[in-house]
Formats: structure tokens, C-alpha cells, sequence
């Protein structure tokens, strides 16, 4: 089988000849391996299933400084600490007001030039074409968190109109990829801490669900697959997701959902994607640790398909390089 084989077997809930994998890493922990491994041949011996591809950031998506990024909406990044993504560092919107809001155009000449190059990079592998921060996190962005979740109690017809507009975009630029040969639209949008949801069950359904519902539904009504990211305790959810047209959720965190219990209690509606602790067991455990806990994932969780292996994020710095390798090895012994 093929990788898209295999990714598009394992949603439909079929066995695969192998649970396929996907392995992400930060800057640190990439350049924390090429130390270890002397280079960075170590990349040729990932066989990753999925090829992520993307519109094209407008002409505001740039480096300010050597540590300050702004993208496409006009929200700035410090990323002095985290190269990875940063930490906001501005309020585009801070008033309830959008005199401020100059959201990208999804309709620009420019927006999905070089995609069909994209896309066909990806041959042979699940193709899935990518927003993040793709709603609650982009209102967040732009207003404010602590200001965002105000005003849903205070001015929910303005967190409305906020969201509205963020999802028309979404929906937009939806519409135009799946117009290229993709399996899958993947939505990055975290909603929970390691305690639970940070707006709680109720705002959810009232602000973000109905949304949701427009976003997956662009998608599954050009018959391509919806993926998710969202870190945190956010399982309660699962229902409702599923119920919109869910069918795989990233990214799977053992330290807030038990692997083996989310597999039996949703896996036949849902799949899941990750399950490896980058925590606890990638920086702390044993490289034996390490090669025990990816196979029984790959042997329970991916028994009968609906289950793609991966850390539960992108690889931290503070991984041991010899536990990294441990995973590699491990999931290339199927």
C-alpha cells in the first residue's frame, strides 16, 4: 500500500498493511538530532505519511526584525523564545470595533498560486491541505484572550460578527482547495488546557460549533476527509465532533485522554492521530520504554485502522535524541 492508502484505509476504520506515521519536529529538537545522528541523514529513514499543503500568505505575512513575525491578519510574534510559533505581542483589535480588521483576501490571483506544485510534492502520501488558527485561535489572536472570552458574556453579537467573518474566509478558502486533488482539509484550533475547555462546554456550542459545522461541512461536501488539531482536555467534545463530520483528531495527548480508552469507547466513529507522550515518555522514558509503547499503539490502538502514530506534538527540544531515534526505528519494524 501506498501512504494515502494506507492514512485513507485507517479512516475508513479498514486495516492497513501497516499503521501509517507521521514525525514533526521543533528547530530544537531537529538540531538537537542532527548533533545526535552527525546530520541530518536521519530524515531519510522517516517514511511520513501525510504532506501538508497551503494557500500563500499576503504581502503583510513578513519578519519585522530578526525576532518579531507579523502574518497575514496584522498579528505580531515574538519568537526571541519559541522560533516555532512565539507569543502575540500586539492587539489588532483592541476595542470592539473592526475598524481595525483587514482580513487576507481569499479570492487574490496570488492566494493558490503554486498549489498544483504543492500538491504534486506529495505523491504517494495522504495530501492535506492546511489552516491553522483557523478559528477561536484567530479571534483570539486578533483581540485578545482575556478580552475574547469578556466578550462573549458582555457582547456575544460582537464575537459573532467576529467569528462569522473568520469562518467566511475559512469556508472560502475551503472551496478553492478542494478544487486541487487532496484527501483532507485539517483545522488547527486549540480549545482546552490540560484541565478541561477554556470556555467551557456551553460558550462552545453557542460560539464555536456552529461554525465548526460550515468549515467541516465545505469539506465533506466535496467529499474530502476533516482533520483537527486541538491540544488539551477537550474529549467531551468528541460527540458533537463527530456529529459535524469529524473524522480525525490531533493530537491525541495520553497525558489528558487515555489512548486505549478513547480507541474503545470512539474509535469505530472516530480516528486518531498521535498517542506518543513528547511529555513524559520521549523526554523522560527509556529508549525500551519508548520501542514498547509505539508498538502496542500500533497494535491496539491501530488494530482494525483508525489510527495514525505521532507525538502528540511537534518533537520538543527537550526530547533525548536516543528516544527520537527509538521511535523511528520502532515504527519502521511493522
Amino acid at each position: 500500500m501506498t501512504n494515502k492508502e494506507r492514512v485513507c484505509a485507517a479512516l475508513r476504520h479498514e486495516q492497513p498493511d501497516r499503521t501509517p506515521y507521521q514525525i514533526g519536529f521543533t528547530q530544537k529538537a531537529f538540531a538537537a538530532m542532527v548533533q545526535f545522528y552527525g546530520g541530518d541523514g536521519f530524515v531519510g529513514m522517516m517514511d511520513n505519511a501525510i504532506h501538508g499543503v497551503a494557500a500563500n500568505p499576503g504581502a503583510r505575512d513578513l519578519w519585522l526584525d530578526d525576532n518579531t513575525w507579523q502574518d497575514e491578519f496584522g498579528v505580531r510574534w515574538d519568537r526571541s523564545i519559541d522560533r516555532d510559533i512565539g507569543n502575540v505581542c500586539n492587539c489588532v483589535l483592541p476595542d470592539r470595533s473592526f475598524a481595525n480588521l483587514e482580513l487576507p483576501d481569499p479570492t487574490s490571483a496570488d492566494k493558490f498560486a503554486g498549489m498544483q506544485e504543492q500538491v504534486a510534492a506529495g505523491s504517494g502520501k495522504f495530501v492535506q491541505f492546511g489552516i491553522g488558527f483557523s478559528l477561536f485561535e484567530r479571534a483570539w489572536t486578533l483581540r485578545g484572550m482575556e478580552n475574547l472570552f469578556t466578550d462573549m458574556i458582555e457582547a456575544p453579537q460582537f464575537v459573532d460578527a467576529l467569528l462569522d467573518s473568520i469562518c467566511d474566509y475559512n469556508v472560502a478558502l475551503v472551496k478553492r482547495a478542494v478544487e486541487y486533488e487532496i484527501d483532507a482539509v485539517h483545522f488547527g484550533d486549540d480549545w482546552g488546557s490540560q484541565r478541561g475547555l477554556l470556555m467551557g462546554p456551553r460558550l462552545w456550542e453557542r460560539f464555536i460549533k456552529p461554525r465548526l459545522a460550515r468549515m467541516y461541512g465545505a469539506a465533506k461536501e466535496a467529499g474530502k476527509f476533516v482533520t483537527i488539531h486541538s491540544c488539551g482536555m477537550v474529549q467531551e467534545l468528541f460527540p458533537q465532533l463527530i456529529e459535524i463530520g469529524l473524522d480525525c483528531f490531533n493530537p491525541f495527548q495520553p497525558e489528558v485522554m487515555d489512548p486505549y480508552e478513547m480507541k474503545a469507547r470512539h474509535g469505530h466513529e472516530l480516528s486518531f492521530w498521535g498517542g506518543v507522550s513528547t511529555q513524559k515518555l520521549l523526554p523522560y522514558g527509556t529508549t525500551d520504554d519508548v520501542r514498547r509503547e509505539v508498538k502496542r499503539l500500533m497494535a491496539q490502538v491501530g488494530k482494525d485502522g483508525g489510527y495514525i502514530l505521532a507525538p502528540a506534538h511537534s518533537i520538543p527540544g527537550d526530547a533525548k535524541p536516543e528516544n527520537i531515534m527509538a521511535m523511528i526505528e520502532a515504527v519502521n519494524e511493522q
